[in-house]
């Protein structure tokens, strides 16, 4: 019954509040109460940072991050927790004990999801501790992206234990890629007071909430992200999913809550 869009609004207000007294006293509750590391950060001062905004989608110092050295691995695509990872079956996404959804209700598309049918998922989620730049699991060029409206419910893990259909409901960018092995899909996912999404190609993307899908075509625009390099960010944190076909990939197995990091190993290419 929450206004999710009100709240989310005011929040971004709040995220880019230039005022000194405040926006110092914001970064630096966060920086104690949620323990951020910010010796990894290119500027480790948190009061340097013009507001909020700023200091959530900080970029790391060189080196902090790096890709795994086996060229033939996925990557991880954020820093945070594994929620959930494993195969889809029959097209259902398992969520939580009891909870599931659809790769089709999730991409917003039923022809779209058909190559993920029995394929494999990763959803990760972001932590406000955790660095909110979401970086490539592979090569791929960007084919279009889906704008879906939705709620802006909470995906703290409660929340994914409580709410149905929690992460085909939330307002979402969805972001279709093409590599060497086929489709690779990205979900960028939003939630309350975290639904602000940027991506390197187009800016600024969420806000403004969709009243109605909004598909971009991106075809022939040359837009090639390579493996491990930043993809999108999210202005606060959330949730980010992957989504692979079921024979060109095999994902290595997560127990949930597993702590991720940019760049590890998530899993391999298969031999074509």
């Amino acid at each position: 019954m929450l206004p999710h869009r009100l709240l989310s609004r005011i929040a971004y207000g709040v995220a880019r509040t230039r005022t000194a007294w405040f926006k110092d006293w914001l970064i630096k509750l966060v920086v104690r109460r949620f323990n951020v590391d910010m010796a990894e950060a290119v500027d480790p001062v948190p009061t340097n940072y013009l507001h909020f905004n700023a200091f959530f989608t900080r970029e790391l110092k060189p080196g902090a991050r790096t890709a795994d050295a086996d060229p033939a691995t996925l990557l991880m695509p954020a820093d945070g927790k594994i929620s959930q990872a494993g195969r889809i079956e029959a097209g259902r996404i398992f969520q939580a004990k009891g909870q599931a959804f659809t790769a089709a209700e999730l991409l917003g598309n039923e022809a779209m999801a058909a190559p993920y049918a029995d394929g494999w998922f990763a959803n990760i989620y972001l932590s406000p501790r955790d660095y909110h730049r979401v970086h490539m699991p592979w090569t791929g060029t960007l084919v279009e992206t889906l704008h879906v409206p939705g709620r802006l419910f909470t995906v703290a893990p409660w929340g994914v234990q409580a709410i149905p259909r929690l992460f085909a409901r939330n307002e979402r960018l969805v972001c279709h890629f093409e590599t060497e092995f086929g489709p690779m899909c990205s979900v960028m996912v939003g939630a309350l007071l975290v639904s602000g999404v940027e991506s390197v190609w187009n800016g600024e993307e969420i806000p403004p909430y969709a009243h109605k899908p909004v598909r971009r075509d991106w075809r022939g625009q040359g837009i090639t992200l390579a493996r491990f390099a930043e993809m999108a960010r999210f202005n606060y944190g959330s949730t980010v999913i992957l989504l692979f076909p079921r024979d060109a990939v095999a994902l290595d197995s997560f127990a949930t809550e597993t702590p991720t990091r940019v760049g590890q190993r998530l899993g391999r290419v298969l031999p074509r």
